[in-house]
């Protein structure tokens, strides 16, 4: 079961190599992912998170078969959601007044779900923990990243920084260090990571990199609660990290759309056949979302300075896949990208405000009145909307 990280630690947790969804139906994971725990045997053992709650039997006897469970003198829970706490009641089981060091905020999410008035003990930023050998655990608040319950833990003298789901990505992978695996993949997986999940909290996030580099911890080693252990050149993803939380973007326009009888991807080609000519190093993207999974076409709004949005008109208003979309969207509270709705119609034609209504209600800059066209478009219509894609890069 144990991976030797370094020195005394080691990586004590669980690869699911068949997970595809997360968070209920709300996240895709088409690489998987992993559960971090880690374990550290200094004059006190400490165990660093547990796993998520199907593994937990798993967990329990991969841990007994490495230690004395009463060995362990301390837990720290650097998060309480079932993915990182869920092995915690079947180890508690056989420890049970074994102290668990968390944030205030985590002791009421940890009792809230499994009603347990376990030893806690609250710790702050700042706070330290005494484990030995002249090694000491500094607890790191970090709230609404992604929980108002999380925090990370650095430990001195070896430098590493737990995480928790900070720097993290769902990527499943033996390999356990960021300089073994696929570059492309693991980017990938960690902007996904960062676009779906923690886009809400950047304004949050950048407070908390600059506490964090105050602190002026050496950090060597990253390990974080979900993928790849960030130990070559660890700090390439805070930097990444530093970009993605000041309104990042790149030189993208992403048309996403769906369609009934293909009037609205014919118009969706043709204005990002506009865009094409109007401006030659602009990347143009255009996905169906009917045939797309939403998580990834976040990513993709995430990269863009322009999206937009097309749908024919229903009943009045739009597809509900695209209505929903933009709902996505509106939770995840992008900054610094402008946007403009677009579609074909049969009779009423209020789908294209619809979508720049919802756009702006998002929080997008709407260029326009957006572009619509009546039944399904003829070469005049189809050159109109080249124009209105020139327009849009212009814009």
């Amino acid at each position: 079961m144990k991976k030797h990280l370094k020195n005394n630690v080691h990586w004590v947790g669980k690869v699911d190599w068949e997970l595809r969804k997360f968070h209920g139906d709300d996240y895709s994971t088409h690489k998987g992912s992993t559960y971090n725990s880690y374990l550290i045997q200094e004059e006190k053992t400490v165990l660093v998170d547990t796993v998520w709650m199907p593994f937990a039997n798993e967990f329990v006897e991969n841990l007994k078969s490495e230690i004395d469970l009463n060995s362990i003198d301390y837990i720290v829970i650097n998060h309480g959601e079932v993915d990182h706490s869920g092995a915690l009641p079947e180890l508690m089981k056989h420890i049970p007044n074994t102290p668990i060091y968390c944030s205030a905020n985590a002791v009421k999410s940890l009792k809230g779900q499994y009603h347990q008035d376990w030893n806690f003990n609250v710790v702050k930023t700042g706070d330290t923990l005494d484990i030995g050998n002249n090694k000491k655990l500094i607890f790191v608040e970090m709230p609404m990243l992604h929980w108002p319950d999380s925090m990370a833990a650095f430990l001195t003298e070896d430098n590493i920084l737990f995480s928790n789901d900070a720097f993290g990505q769902h990527y499943a992978t033996e390999m356990l260090y960021n300089d073994l695996v696929d570059q492309c993949e693991l980017f990938s997986e960690a902007l996904k990571y960062y676009a779906n999940i923690l886009t809400p909290f950047s304004a949050i996030l950048k407070k908390k990199l600059e506490e964090v580099i105050a602190l002026n911890l050496h950090i060597e080693i990253i390990a974080t609660s979900h993928g790849v252990i960030w130990r070559d050149n660890p700090m390439q993803i805070v930097e990444k990290y530093a970009k993605w939380c000041d309104n990042y973007q790149e030189n993208q326009i992403t048309i996403i759309y769906d369609t009934m009888w293909n009037g609205t991807k014919t118009l969706a080609e043709k204005i990002a056949e506009g865009i094409a000519l109007e401006d030659k190093d602009v990347t143009v993207k255009i996905f169906n979302l009917a045939k797309c999974d939403n998580n990834d076409l976040i990513s993709e709004v995430f990269k863009s300075k322009t999206v937009l949005i097309g749908s024919p008109t229903v009943g009045n208003s739009v597809l509900h896949p695209v209505a929903g979309f933009i709902h996505f969207m509106k939770e995840l509270k992008f900054k610094n990208k402008k946007a403009s709705g677009f579609g074909c119609y049969g009779w009423s034609g209020e789908g294209t405000k619809v979508i720049n209504d919802m756009l702006k209600n998002a929080g997008f800059e709407i260029i326009g009145e957006g572009f619509k066209h009546q039944w399904n478009p003829d070469e005049e219509a189809k050159q109109k909307a080249v124009d209105f894609g020139k327009e849009i890069a212009k814009a």
